[in-house]
């Protein structure tokens, strides 16, 4: 797929971190963005920056992501690249001191991060459907999800974040194998330990010793880098059904 003025992206979790690096990308590249985001301020202002669109979407409401596609599709059209950034981060044991895990923590975890993904990636694809082929191959899109080095080195007190990223990891074949007869394809990509929010709010010092854990190269990822992976695996259409861990080689302990 060339990345062009026709083939626009939706990507959720848009306004900040791994996903404005996707948008900054994409656009660059040419295609018209469309952000997902519950963070209205951000989100606008970087739409505008861009020249794209936005819409403030719950992932875990499967009615406000279908209100985020009619808003954005209003704008730029179908999407052709469909990028799955959106997702939180609970930490939490399933045994701590007698009690157990939070199940309302656990659940809206799964909710957010594979019931979010998975909304967005379906009505997506619904979409891709009913367009017309982009190459001669009859490729017709391109769905991108993001999963975590965790789904397969999850750490104690990652119970739920692990098990939601797992599930990510796992839909990634099936989906890929579903949608090939449409001409629309499916990877994930599997991050380790990169600059994001969350990890912003940690003190440097912090940021420094998670950075050194990563045998090469020893510092944090960068959301550019991230992004570059994300464009490279639209442009090549041989990369489907596919987890690809971004990580350095890292392999995280147990604790």
């Amino acid at each position: 797929m060339q990345i062009s003025k026709d083939t626009p992206v939706v990507i959720t979790g848009g306004a900040s971190g791994l996903g404005a690096a996707v948008a900054r990308a994409m656009a660059e590249a040419g295609a018209p963005v469309g952000l997902f985001d519950l963070n209205e301020e951000a989100g606008t202002k970087l739409a505008e920056e861009l020249g794209g669109a936005f819409a403030r979407v719950d992932v875990s409401d499967p009615d406000s992501v279908t209100a985020g596609f009619e808003t954005v599709r209003a704008k730029n059209g179908q999407e052709r690249m469909m990028v799955n950034c959106a997702g939180i981060g609970t930490i939490g044991k399933a045994v701590s001191r007698g009690v157990v895990h939070d199940p309302n923590a656990f659940a809206k975890t799964l909710m957010v991060n594979t019931a979010g993904t998975f909304y967005c990636a379906s009505q997506s694809a619904l979409g891709m459907m009913a367009a017309d082929p982009l190459t001669d191959d009859g490729e017709r899109g391109v769905i991108i999800n993001t999963a975590s080095v965790a789904a397969f080195d999850g750490q104690i007190g990652q119970v739920a974040y692990s098990a939601s990223k797992g599930a990510v990891v796992g839909l990634t074949l099936p989906m890929a194998r579903e949608l090939a007869k449409d001409g629309i394809r499916v990877c994930t990509i599997a991050p380790g330990l990169f600059i994001t929010p969350m990890m912003e709010g940690l003190p440097q010092e912090a940021q420094d010793s998670l950075g050194q854990q990563v045998p090469f190269p020893s510092r944090l990822g960068q959301p550019a880098e991230y992004a570059a992976l994300a464009k490279h695996i639209a442009e090549n259409s041989m990369l489907n059904g596919e987890v690809i861990r971004l990580d350095g080689a890292i392999r995280m302990a147990p604790k």
